[in-house]
């Protein structure tokens, strides 16, 4: 397994980070939402440079060119409904891309708050056979939900290779993800990793719950 943290490296990225995990500008939902967007963006590009293509004759209005294209089919998978602006940012670099959609949410224990099992109720998808899948959710807390999206989708295929794409990590998640997804052809991606899960499994500093500044808190 491959791990690449995109602010290992001073870029855009940087910036974008600074501005989601901002308290203050982060009430802001509609700048929040199009900075998930656009880190979604960053990362289809430099997924972009690990994908295999094929060269192909363009006519031009003067003569004929040679090209790179992206001879991969790709899938985006996303899991409801936090990674919606993600994906999203992903889409429109991946314009051709097959989509694949997944429910998956924390059902907490009623004695202990600080249980809870990760439900898995919806799953469309195309076929992942011998396809490139980027699987993309913000938070990559625990590693369980990713886990088990996975597991899900692999009712429609094997995959050629799994990108799996956070904008946040932990080291915890990281580590169960390795274990617990089985595929030698798997690249873990992020804007940044945290160390640290709270008691509730947030991840600390992290930027709060993505999907309630993504749409707004839910009961």
């Amino acid at each position: 397994m491959e791990i690449i943290n995109l602010c290992e490296n001073n870029s855009l990225v940087s910036q974008f980070m600074s501005e989601i995990r901002d308290k203050d500008i982060q009430q802001d939902r509609l700048r929040f939402r199009a900075n998930v967007h656009r880190l979604g963006q960053i990362m289809a590009y430099e997924i972009s440079k690990h994908l295999d293509y094929k060269t192909i004759d363009t006519t031009t209005p003067l003569a004929v060119a040679k090209t790179n294209v992206i001879s991969d089919q790709v899938v985006l998978a996303t899991i409801l409904r936090a990674g919606l602006p993600l994906h999203e940012g992903f889409l429109t670099y991946f314009d051709n891309a097959e989509n694949a959609f997944v429910s998956a949410y924390r059902k907490y224990d009623a004695h202990d708050p600080n249980k809870f099992d990760v439900k898995i109720e919806y799953l469309a998808c195309p076929t992942i056979d011998d396809k490139v899948l980027c699987l993309v959710d913000p938070m990559l807390a625990t590693g369980l939900s990713m886990a088990l999206a996975y597991k899900a989708l692999l009712s429609r295929g094997t995959p050629k290779h799994v990108h799996i794409a956070s904008i946040i990590a932990t080291d915890q998640a990281i580590d169960f993800v390795e274990h617990n997804i089985p595929n030698e052809n798997l690249t873990v991606w992020t804007c940044d990793i945290d160390h640290e899960l709270n008691a509730h499994s947030y991840i600390v500093p992290g930027l709060g719950d993505a999907g309630d500044l993504l749409y707004g808190e839910k009961l």
